[in-house]
């Protein structure tokens, strides 16, 4: 089962290495594709009318993708996507049982709780991605944000909702060509690695 696969320790996850100034695009895809819909609702952040869309790919158990969340989006969010500038999808990009289980619980969180789940998933890594046993501290987190044991459970052994985010995965790396995690597309062009404010400042700023 899931539950019991998602609480040993992870393996090695495939992590990207940092740029060290503005990077020039890895090719790109069709936007259109990019953004036709997959098999759960997307998670959103921004202005649908702005004019540059981003699509993240990301693993809860990547360091790299939690330095961005905790160091890069928050300045992202107050400068581009608070701002009608920039539309942010994050999608699942599992590497491992334990980080679709904490995807999972992000998709079971309470309406418009995902993002916020994500964020203290991200800044709590150390206390549950890379421990012996996961269990406890995801427990400690979900019953923060209002899971009872139950729907802990639940959701942890909901089978389609685990196919539904490993397609996306998969999708991602047939059609994409998405290999790492963090991996971005900005308004179709492609970029690895966990961008700094300046860099993905550069990049944004380049399209305004």
């Amino acid at each position: 089962m899931l539950a019991a696969a998602a609480f040993t320790a992870a393996s090695a996850v495939p992590l990207t290495a940092f740029a060290q100034s503005a990077p020039a695009a890895a090719g790109s895809v069709d936007m259109d594709k990019l953004l036709e819909p997959g098999p759960l609702e997307e998670q959103v952040e921004g202005a649908e009318d702005a004019p540059i869309t981003v699509v993240e790919y990301a693993s809860m158990t990547c360091s790299h993708c939690a330095h961005f969340h905790k160091e890069t989006f928050p300045a992202i969010k107050e400068n581009y996507i608070d701002t009608g500038k920039v539309r942010f999808i994050l999608r699942e990009f599992p590497f491992d049982p334990r980080a679709a289980a904490a995807f999972m619980l992000a998709r079971c969180a309470p309406e418009g709780k995902y993002f916020a789940m994500v964020d203290v998933l991200f800044k709590q890594q150390q206390s549950w991605a890379f421990v012996e046993n996961a269990r406890p501290p995801l427990e400690n987190i979900a019953k923060l944000a209002g899971f009872t044991q139950e729907s802990f459970q639940t959701c942890l052994t909901n089978q389609k909702l685990l196919d539904d985010i490993n397609s996306i995965r998969e999708r991602a790396s047939a059609e994409f060509g998405v290999n790492a995690t963090p991996t971005f597309f900005i308004n179709g062009k492609k970029y690895s690695g966990a961008l700094t404010v300046d860099q993905m400042s550069a990049i944004f700023d380049d399209l305004l």
